[in-house]
């Protein structure tokens, strides 16, 4: 059984910087992207940011693009994601999440953890 245990989050002003880690069990994730979403109060949950575990490709969205980093330790299984120069638009809980090879969709998701950006 897959499980994602997110960590990290917080509460952090207008332009500091937090590092959230996703640590995945329960199977083999080589073949796999892990990425990271967040979801607003009242807004749709958004990606955010994904990554392989093989290789080396990585995508985010315009929104963080160039203030976010997703990164990997395969051999902690963990992924981590650096934000960097925070806006309160940022505040969200924050989600990751596996999408197996040859699948559209994420299959398994974590818990979550609250990031809150204060202005």
């Amino acid at each position: 059984q897959v499980q994602l245990v997110e960590s990290g989050g917080g509460l952090v002003q207008a332009g500091g910087s937090l590092r959230l880690s996703c640590a995945a069990s329960g199977r083999s994730f080589s073949s796999d992207a892990m990425g990271w979403f967040r979801q607003a109060p009242g807004k749709e949950r958004e990606f955010v940011a994904a990554i392989r575990w093989s290789g080396s490709s990585t995508s985010y969205a315009d929104s963080v693009k160039g203030r976010a980093t997703i990164s990997k330790d395969t051999a902690k299984n963990t992924v981590y994601l650096q934000m960097n120069s925070l806006k309160p638009e940022d505040t969200a809980v924050y989600y990751c999440a596996v999408r197996r090879p040859g699948r559209n969709v994420y299959d398994d998701w974590g818990q979550g953890t609250q990031v809150t950006v204060s202005s």
